[in-house]
């Protein structure tokens, strides 16, 4: 058997291990977990995480904060194809949600980053997305009153450092949750949560096996899967996966699997942000993944389905930064040097 065919085979071998469960006990097996409320175990270190996400200054730009490209308004995307980065360089990937990024088994899309910690110092130091560096970012920092006596406050520390900058991130990431969903309460036990559509859609979409990689409680984003298991995916972008990271030829176009959650928020879709609407995503994922032209009706149900996994998005009141001294190096947005 090829070894791209197994996910496939094993899918369905998933999907049908479970229609063969009892009724009463397919409702207490769902592959799919509801999301569970963020528990915050130091607000002051995510108020200074939420401060540190929307500030500008930490890009060499002084425009370009964390909030531009995993925007908290639309779904913790930008909704473009590719994100713009310094001097309006086109990114090389789509930008992938940062709700409930704190269940993902790896950070970025070929899983470079192992949690949100080594994820948060990334885009600052990258020279096509905020294009400063991490020393840089620091002195900035350190030449403000206010940030100087809120990280002394949080780490007891007297000089603020990057591991501190990139621990108050992502303690302001991992409160990104988003709970309640109709689809939640569905598997709680409210039958009258989500539509007959929407449940025709959800088994549609769990007995085709989309659940084989699309499953827990984020609804994905806990493995890396081939992109084109039974038909080649084509595409122009450059991205080549895991391979990135392992140099292994046999992890070459493996992608971490996004999460569903707020799908409908989050578009355009896959790596390459080639589907530019949810039925599109569904058409393609069914053909290259698990070879199946869905018709227009079953379509038209598994989007259905998806878009009741929008949940409560957080509520971020929007933090008041502190002012620049005069010993603050000042941003340089319109140098053209890389």
């Amino acid at each position: 058997m090829k070894t791209t065919l197994r996910p496939l085979v094993a899918a369905l071998a998933a999907a049908a291990a479970f229609l063969a469960l009892p009724a009463h006990a397919q409702g207490a097996q769902e592959p799919i977990q509801p999301i569970a409320p963020a528990v915050v175990k130091n607000p002051a270190m995510v108020e200074l995480g939420k401060k540190l996400w929307f500030d500008p200054r930490l890009s060499k730009s002084g425009f370009i904060s964390c909030n531009s490209c995993h925007n908290l308004s639309m779904g913790g995307s930008d909704n473009l194809k590719t994100s713009i980065g310094h001097n309006w360089q086109e990114g090389p990937i789509n930008s992938p949600t940062v709700l409930n990024s704190s269940m993902n088994v790896a950070q970025f899309w070929d899983g470079r980053a192992g949690n949100l910690k080594e994820q948060a110092g990334g885009p600052i130091a990258n020279p096509g997305e905020m294009a400063f560096t991490h020393e840089l970012a620091v002195d900035m920092l350190n030449s403000i009153p206010g940030y100087q006596a809120e990280f002394k406050k949080v780490f007891s520390k007297q000089k603020i450092d990057i591991d501190q900058v990139t621990d108050a991130i992502a303690a302001f990431e991992e409160t990104l949750v988003t709970p309640n969903s109709r689809f939640d309460k569905w598997l709680k036990g409210d039958a009258n949560a989500i539509t007959k559509t929407e449940l025709e859609g959800y088994k549609l979409f769990r007995d085709s096996g989309c659940v084989a990689c699309h499953n827990g409680a984020a609804v994905g984003g806990n493995s890396f899967q081939r992109m084109g298991l039974v038909e080649a995916y084509k595409t122009s972008n450059p991205a080549e996966g895991r391979a990135a990271v392992t140099g292994k030829d046999a992890d070459r176009f493996n992608f971490k699997v996004p999460t569903l959650r707020n799908v409908e928020l989050t578009y355009p879709y896959f790596h390459d942000g080639a589907a530019d609407t949810l039925g599109q995503a569904v058409d393609t994922m069914g053909r290259v993944q698990l070879g199946k032209n869905f018709t227009k009706d079953e379509n038209a149900k598994i989007v259905a389905f998806l878009k009741t996994l929008t949940g409560d998005q957080p509520q971020i009141g929007m933090p008041v930064l502190p002012p620049s001294s005069d010993a603050t190096p000042r941003p340089t947005p319109f140098d053209k040097k890389k």
